[in-house]
């Protein structure tokens, strides 16, 4: 007989940095009580991923944090672009862009926009959403084992300030674990992909005269490329603090001892172009970058988010914006299954769904690196070669061609050519001005904790009615909004002069209707009425929530 477990949770996250945190937070946002446990005493001290996307913005905005993370990013709100040139002496390089949305055409698809906000400055942010939201998060605390059964997962935790140990039972375990994930190893899962790409040692150092080197150019990141000397310089305040990513070739032999602070510092100066640049090294760490995806994303009761499921080249800073997303995705089915309104087959949705997203991300992002040339990174034949161009259609028009939605088409790409948020099942919502009460709301605002359905007020189709009784009958966390009833149209709306309206802008008509999951993704829509509305929408909700 299993001896009783110390403590009792629903969800026990391993790992307490940028994808545990957002984890931990979402859980909270959801109501599902939870415990994430840290080896590390504390948040990241390392001034590292720093570009938050818009699809995380948005996940954060109707997470209630957003307002804090751009607080903590306001030293480089007004950074913009990346800079490639052979020195930072006069004014040679290229701008390989200089505006990530210069002719503000993003307002179109988001009612938010990319945040620089360095993983030192995000991360205690993130663990201030979570404990506010009553999640239990303990730093100094390491999983050392844990095993499974049909009906949970049991885990040895070390308190490593007082050496003790304790239990933990959880109906499920969520390994946000980091590149080297020991869960997966124990889990036996295996990698696909090119494996390592490049590796680099990450300075931080102090110096006050570089920001007059710098002057009017305050770019994100600056790929310093001359011959004796190549980077990645990047400001962490504009004023003094910095950090350099210089390159490393382990492959040739190299090793990291032979990175001394006189080296770096000397390297620094090179790469930048200054001598006699004041240069104080107060930090360093190695890192490499990798493209590898795991073979399958959970094992049983056990899931793998972040690095443990994939690495991605940092170009287009795509590695924890995608785990970011992968928690968010797996958080809704979580909740739905643990709140007893959606059946455990759910769960096997999140692999089919998020599996295929990192496979193209990663792809994207390596191809990323060929084209800006990251310095460091000489990539073997047939590593990089894949698709290129912009990137607003990988972060937010990514889409699930199979898993928890219904209609959708199988064989559409993941990550398609054009940027299309049209309402199609398995795409992101598409974004619209709305007044809610007075209040001015973005449509997404609307999906977080649980089905939406969206329907028109002058409609006599029976959508709105079908779905309030759906929800009451069957027990399933369903909303149901009427635009033109409880949601009106903000008057300062409306694309290219044209009046709002939401049933174009979703790919229906005004007697469709339109299911939206509660990560923001379109579950379903029809184009018509139906002869009977409840009935459809209940074989439906049944289906998407393998319920049936």
């Amino acid at each position: 007989m299993r001896r009783e477990a110390d403590h009792r949770v629903p969800v026990l996250i391993v790992g307490g940095s940028l994808v545990g945190l957002s984890t931990s937070l979402f859980l909270g946002r959801h109501g599902v009580p939870h415990l994430l446990v840290e080896r590390h005493s504390g948040t990241s001290i390392h001034p590292r991923g720093r570009g938050n996307n818009v699809r995380t913005m948005e996940l954060f905005r109707v997470a209630g944090v957003e307002p804090e993370i751009k607080t903590a990013a306001s030293l480089l709100a007004d950074n913009h672009g990346i800079l490639q040139t052979p020195t930072l002496a006069g004014d040679a390089g290229e701008w390989l862009f200089k505006h990530i949305d210069p002719d503000g055409g993003l307002a179109r698809f988001s009612p938010t926009t990319w945040c620089l906000c360095s993983q030192n400055d995000l991360e205690p942010e993130l663990l201030r959403g979570a404990r506010r939201l009553g999640g239990d998060l303990r730093y100094s605390h390491e999983m050392e084992s844990f095993e499974q059964d049909g009906e949970g997962v049991t885990a040895v935790v070390r308190d490593r300030g007082t050496d003790e140990r304790y239990t933990v039972r959880a109906d499920y375990l969520v390994a946000a674990d980091g590149p080297r994930s020991p869960v997966r190893r124990r889990l036996g899962i295996a990698h696909s992909g090119p494996g390592d790409l490049f590796a680099n040692v990450s300075v931080t150092f102090r110096s006050k005269l570089l920001a007059e080197v710098v002057g009017e150019r305050p770019f994100i990141c600056c790929y310093l490329t001359g011959p004796d000397a190549d980077g990645a310089l990047l400001p962490v305040d504009n004023k003094e603090h910095w950090v350099f990513h210089a390159p490393w070739h382990p492959e040739r032999g190299e090793t990291l001892q032979e990175f001394t602070e006189d080296r770096l510092q000397r390297h620094i100066r090179r790469a930048i172009g200054a001598p006699d640049l004041d240069v104080e090294i107060t930090g360093k760490a190695s890192w490499r970058a990798a493209e590898r995806v795991a073979d399958r994303y959970s094992a049983g009761r056990v899931f793998l988010a972040g690095d443990s499921a994939h690495e991605m080249s940092p170009t287009g800073a795509f590695g924890s914006n995608t785990g970011i997303q992968d928690a968010h995705n797996l958080v809704w089915k979580l909740a739905a299954v643990l709140g007893g309104w959606a059946g455990p087959g759910l769960l096997e949705t999140y692999d089919t769904e998020r599996r295929p997203v990192a496979t193209a991300t990663s792809a994207r992002a390596s191809a990323r690196s060929v084209e800006h040339s990251h310095p460091g990174f000489a990539p073997a034949p047939g590593i990089g070669g894949g698709k290129r161009g912009g990137i607003l259609n990988v972060v937010l028009g990514y889409r699930y061609p199979r898993g928890a939605v219904v209609g959708a088409d199988p064989d559409q790409e993941v990550v398609p050519e054009a940027m299309r948020l049209t309402g199609e099942p398995g795409s992101r919502a598409p974004h619209l001005w709305l007044r809610r009460g007075g209040e001015r709301i973005s449509t997404l605002d609307l999906y977080e904790r649980s089905l939406v359905l969206l329907s028109d007020a002058q409609s006599t189709a029976g959508w709105h009615t079908a779905a309030l009784r759906l929800a009451e009958s069957d027990g399933v966390r369903l909303d149901s909004y009427r635009v033109g009833a409880e949601l009106t149209y903000d008057p300062h709306d409306g694309a290219d002069g044209a009046a709002p309206d939401w049933a174009r802008a979703h790919g229906t008509t005004p007697d469709g209707a339109v299911l939206v999951r509660p990560d923001g993704f379109v579950a379903w829509r029809a184009a018509a009425a139906a002869p009977d509305p409840e009935a459809t929408l209940r074989q439906v909700v049944r289906t998407l929530l393998r319920t049936a």
